[in-house]
């Protein structure tokens, strides 16, 4: 679902969403299109989720802020900043974990909560990392990969409990704990 208010640019969207099909009685392209446009059940239920939006975007920022509150303050732990230009949603809380300051890496990390049943996972694989790219040239992607190999994608749901994110950052401080007792 695409929203905006420059009519021009939706005109723009829409043509190219409809398989930048000119306007001519067969089927003619002078520029390459998409097929992604929405049924109508699903641009139905894109407008219902239109509606709640904004309780979502304030449940996943309360996660965030919850998360940083509780695990910030520990040494190697680092939460990316809200931008001064904009207001972030929050959709995902991620967080960066350097193992020497923190005493465990982001896989130790990952692997305690998995045996608590909490889903957390590594950020995104990076494109010049994906083994379809193997063969292909880049240039830089250090930060990519650093952020890869240090950083954790936490539970995030708008519908998490107080409880919920409570089981999380136990379950983090616990690893802290241990790496504190073993180092």
């Amino acid at each position: 679902m695409l929203v905006s208010e420059d009519a021009n640019l939706m005109a723009a969207a829409r043509f190219l969403a409809t398989q930048a099909r000119d306007p001519a009685p067969h089927y003619e392209h002078s520029q390459v299109g998409y097929n992604y446009r929405l049924s109508n059940i699903l641009a139905g239920v894109g407008r219902g989720q239109i509606r709640v939006l904004a309780d979502r975007v304030a449940a996943r920022r309360h996660n965030f802020e919850i998360y940083q509150q509780a695990l910030g303050i520990l040494p190697g732990i680092q939460f990316m900043p809200e931008a001064a230009f904009g207001r972030a949603t929050r959709w995902l809380t991620c967080l960066r974990i350097d193992p020497a300051a923190f005493g465990a890496d982001r896989e130790q990390v990952r692997v305690a909560l998995a045996h608590q049943q909490i889903e957390a996972r590594p950020v995104w694989k990076p494109l010049h990392l994906q083994p379809v790219f193997a063969d292909c040239e880049s240039i830089g992607g250090a930060i990519a990969a650093d952020l890869f190999t240090h950083g954790l994608c936490l539970p995030s749901g708008s519908n998490l409990t107080l409880e919920d994110l409570e089981r999380v950052i136990t379950a983090i401080l616990q690893v802290h704990q241990r790496a504190k007792v073993d180092g």
